[in-house]
C-alpha cells in the first residue's frame, strides 16, 4: 500500500437500491483466477524487482497480472472503465469503474510472505459495490457485494462483537506509512486498544470481515488499495469509512478506518479528532 494525496472530491449519492449487472460477480472471480494463476509462477521463485518513482517496489508478476484482468476485462466489459495500480486508467468516467490492485502487498509478496493479495473491485459512479480479496497462495477468497452478505471461501463471513476499544485486536500495514501528524492520531488509538498488530495489508480486512480482528487503522492508500475492501467489509455487517466517518469513495483522501463493531467504529473516530496530546 502507497502514499495518496487528499482529495476533496464529494462522495456521490447512489440510488437505492444498486442492482449490478448480471454476472459481474462471476466476473470479478474470474478475474482473481487470471490473476492467481500468474502470481503463483512467480511466488518464491527468482525475479527483479524495480523501483518506482515513489520507491514502491513492483515486481514482474504484478504487471502480468493485472495484464491478464485487463485483457478479460476489454473482452467482456469493454465499455467500462479501468483503474490500476500498474497500467494507469482506461475510460476513467465510465459509471461502471473496475479497480484493481493485482498484488496488494507486493513487500510481503517479495519476501515470501503469504500475506499480500488480489484486490478486484467495481465501482458505481465512484462508490466501490462490488470488491474480492483473493490470496491465491493460501486459497483465502472473500466477496463483497452491496446488499449481500460476505463469503470467505464460499461460506458466510461475519465481524465478531466488540463494544470498546479496550478490548479491540487493532491492525495497520507499517506505522511507517503514516505521516508524523497521522501517526501522533494513530498512536492516540492504538495506546487504547488490547492488542495492536502490525503488516498484513489486505488480508488484515479479510480478518476482520472473518471475525479475527476487531479493528484496522491506515493512511496514506490509494483508490486500488482500499476500494474493493469497503464492500467486503460492510458485507460482513462492518463498518468502514474514512477519519471523518463519511463513506468512502474515489475521492477519499486514503485514510480509513475498518472496524467489526460500531461503537468501536465511532470511539477510534473520537480518538482520531482528539487534540494532539501535549
Amino acid at each position: 500500500m502507497t502514499a495518496s494525496s487528499p482529495s476533496t472530491e464529494p462522495p456521490v449519492a447512489l440510488p437505492d437500491p444498486i442492482v449490478l449487472p448480471d454476472g459481474v460477480a462471476d466476473l470479478a472471480v474470474r478475474l482473481a483466477d487470471a490473476a492467481g494463476s500468474v502470481i503463483r509462477r512467480y511466488y518464491r521463485t527468482p525475479f527483479a524487482v524495480d523501483d518506482k518513482p515513489d520507491s514502491s517496489p513492483v515486481t514482474i508478476a504484478d504487471r502480468e497480472a493485472e495484464a491478464a484482468i485487463r485483457a478479460i476485462l476489454a473482452a467482456k466489459r469493454p465499455g467500462d472503465g479501468i483503474v490500476g495500480e500498474e497500467h494507469g486508467t482506461t475510460n476513467g468516467d465510465a459509471d461502471w469503474l473496475w479497480v484493481i490492485d493485482p498484488i496488494d502487498g507486493t513487500k510481503s509478496f517479495i519476501t515470501g510472505r503469504p500475506t499480500f493479495g488480489t484486490l478486484v473491485a467495481l465501482l458505481y459512479r465512484g462508490r466501490p459495490v462490488l470488491g474480492v480479496i483473493d490470496q491465491p497462495i493460501t486459497g483465502d477468497r472473500w466477496v463483497g457485494a452491496v446488499g449481500q452478505p460476505t463469503t470467505l471461501n464460499g461460506k458466510p463471513a461475519r465481524v465478531r462483537a466488540c463494544p470498546s476499544l479496550g478490548r479491540a485486536t487493532l491492525n495497520t500495514t507499517s506505522p511507517d506509512l503514516f505521516g508524523p501528524d497521522d501517526y501522533t492520531a494513530f498512536r492516540r488509538v492504538a495506546t487504547a486498544v488490547k492488542l495492536p498488530m502490525y503488516g498484513g495489508d489486505c488480508y488484515a480486512y479479510g480478518l476482520l470481515a472473518a471475525g479475527f480482528v476487531d479493528l484496522v487503522i491506515e493512511a496514506g492508500l490509494k483508490l486500488y488499495d482500499y476500494a474493493a475492501l469497503v464492500p467486503v467489509v460492510e458485507g460482513a455487517g462492518g463498518v468502514m469509512t474514512d477519519w471523518s466517518g463519511a463513506p468512502l469513495g474515489r475521492g477519499s483522501d486514503g485514510r480509513v478506518v475498518a472496524a467489526g463493531d460500531a461503537a468501536a467504529h465511532a470511539e477510534a473516530l473520537a480518538r482520531l479528532g482528539e487534540a494532539p496530546l501535549g
